[in-house]
């Protein structure tokens, strides 16, 4: 801007559109592009048509036909070339976008990191992990402490426990020669089978009176 138009206030330059109003922009352009190819195709089926119609009746109808068709040909294939333009403008665009907002979210994540690592001292987290693995090892000392047999302690004489052990199985070899059933704690066996009643068996006195019965049957008998 010259200096009488600082001086006068001149206008202030125009802020260029975004990368989305200008990839929006694009396919604006590209579905009108699209609409008009589309017609144009239409218009040369037309001309077309009309050709094959006046070849024999009309020639010179025939021929303005056919250059009609030239020309919607010819305005169809830059229509091409400018789609093809645009396509590749747009994907740039997009391609330059997804980039922008990548970079922008990595840029937000370091920086929620150092905010997160702000108030933390590298030295500092050594010490804390020194401190919690010295508590680890005072608290295994506490736990060994405690576990150990203090009512009891190791200076009992073994061998006197043995000779008492041997007095004992001596004792239970004693009563068990002696006939002396050792009590102990299991019942017996329940019994699964159903139990087999005996006969009652005849009183001595009830079979010494058959028996007098049958000695008398016999002396009548003979």
């Amino acid at each position: 801007m010259s200096f009488l138009g600082k001086l006068f206030g001149g206008k202030k330059e125009e802020k260029g559109p975004t990368t989305h109003e200008a990839i929006q922009k694009l396919r604006e352009t590209e579905e009108l592009l699209l609409k008009k190819q589309e017609f144009l195709e239409k218009k040369i089926d037309i001309e077309i048509q009309t050709a094959r119609k006046n070849g024999t009746k009309n020639k010179r109808a025939a021929i303005a036909a056919l250059k009609r068709k030239k020309r919607y040909e010819k305005q169809l294939t830059q229509i091409d070339g400018t789609l093809t333009q645009i396509e590749a403008q747009r994907e740039a665009l997009e391609g330059a976008n997804t980039n922008a907002q990548v970079l922008n979210t990595m840029r937000d994540a370091a920086n929620a990191m150092k905010l997160a690592h702000k108030d933390i001292d590298v030295d500092k987290v050594h010490d804390i992990m020194d401190d919690i693995a010295e508590q680890h090892d005072i608290s295994r000392e506490i736990t060994d402490a405690i576990s150990n047999n203090v009512a009891f302690p190791n200076d009992i004489d073994e061998d006197e426990l043995e000779k008492e052990l041997e007095e004992l199985e001596q004792e239970d070899l004693d009563k068990e020669m002696l006939g002396i059933n050792v009590p102990t704690d299991k019942l017996p066996d329940v019994p699964t089978a159903d139990l087999v009643h005996d006969k009652p068996k005849p009183s001595r006195s009830k079979q010494t009176e058959d028996d007098e019965e049958l000695a008398q049957l016999q002396s009548w008998a003979t």
